[in-house]
């Protein structure tokens, strides 16, 4: 059995400014770099990249929390991207932080300690960019409490 694939296109609309359509119903994205390149009409690349990491790693924690009947309330995530400058002074993301955050408290989860420490590993995307950008992950829970 083949892999899964996908393939979408992009147009140029204006300068720095890409339209994003998908390959499937869903509405197309308008992309843009930041001035001075672009007007920062929408998301940059390297934007796209850090959502997605933080978007997978809820969706993931999610889904490892209700596979065991925990009611975690709503999730939230704060994404912190630092840029650096490689060797050749080019610039690249150099590390995304994810600090995500249920509202429920921990306490009388159950299985939380496994869930916790395998989460991510089924996160396609961090595991992906894993290897090229360090992905720092916290959780929280509805108190304030830090789970990892």
């Amino acid at each position: 059995m083949s892999e899964p694939q996908f393939t979408f296109t992009l147009e140029q609309q204006e300068d720095y400014a890409f339209l994003v359509r998908f390959d499937n119903d869903l509405p197309a994205l308008l992309t843009d770099e930041p001035p001075p390149l672009g007007k920062g009409a929408g998301p940059n690349p390297s934007r796209l990249i850090a959502a997605g990491v933080a978007n997978c790693l809820m969706a993931s924690l999610l889904f490892a929390l209700r596979k065991f009947k925990n009611e975690p309330g709503r999730l939230t995530a704060t994404v912190t991207a630092q840029m650096t400058r490689n060797e050749q002074k080019r610039l690249r993301i150099g590390r995304i932080d994810v600090e995500l955050r249920f509202s429920a408290a921990a306490a009388g989860m159950e299985h939380l300690d496994r869930i916790l420490a395998t989460f991510e590993d089924y996160c396609v995307v961090t595991q992906s960019v894993q290897s090229g950008i360090p992905v720092g992950i916290a959780v929280y829970d509805g108190t304030g409490a830090q789970l990892k």
